[in-house]
């Protein structure tokens, strides 16, 4: 069987970094983001794309958002380079999602649905233990160690309005993503709210029927 190229879409929240880790070890692919491949590729010379800058990293280093048409050409570098991949983070919006059509040919696209109410529950319930940046969750990933427990802190981006805001936007521009794939009759929706190792076999077997 030829490395599987997989998408994987989800909100925040939905479990996407997981279910990649698990792809990657299974399947033998890359596990490709756009902050990875933006770090990987920080000083690509990109003064032929009438840019403000000709690097991605004097973008990163400002503090400004890279734009999109410097995303695609990184994102389509590190994908041709890579040997069967699980592509993640990408595409954020509609445009990307065109782009993405001419750079690769899928095989699977899979789409985490988690409801909002739970995607809520799980990002407010994060915790971080400030002195070590472990995270946890109050529910599902408690620390055993009592005086860790004491010391947890929520981030400011998981308090339940930063979150809600968080979901908007992603709805907002991810939802005609999630559409574009659904026509392309390429879109497999994988039930997110399961136990991760029940999402996990869902997800293995979409893979494998699929490529």
């Amino acid at each position: 069987m030829a490395q599987p190229r997989i998408l994987i879409l989800g909100a925040p929240g939905a479990g996407k970094g997981t279910q990649s880790q698990k792809i990657t070890e299974e399947f033998g692919v890359d596990h490709v983001t756009t902050g990875d491949a933006l770090r990987a590729n920080k000083d690509m010379d990109i003064s032929d794309m009438d840019t403000e800058y000709d690097t991605p990293r004097e973008y990163m280093d400002q503090g400004e958002l890279v734009p999109d048409a410097v995303v695609n050409a990184i994102v389509d570098e590190a994908l041709s380079q890579a040997d069967g991949f699980v592509l993640d983070g990408y595409p954020r919006n509609l445009e990307q999602a065109e782009e993405l059509d001419d750079m690769t040919d899928l095989d699977v696209v899979l789409y985490l649905d988690v409801s909002e109410e739970e995607l809520v529950h799980r990002l407010t319930g994060r915790r971080m233990d400030p002195e070590t940046g472990d995270i946890y969750h109050v529910e599902y990933n408690p620390p055993e160690d009592p005086e860790v427990e004491a010391r947890l802190e929520q981030r400011d981006d998981d308090t339940e309005e930063t979150v809600k805001e968080r979901l908007r936007v992603y709805r907002e521009n991810t939802e005609p993503v999630i559409e574009h794939y659904e026509e392309q009759g390429d879109l497999e929706r994988v039930d997110g709210e399961q136990a991760p190792d029940e999402v996990w076999e869902d997800v293995k077997a979409t893979i494998e029927d699929a490529a």
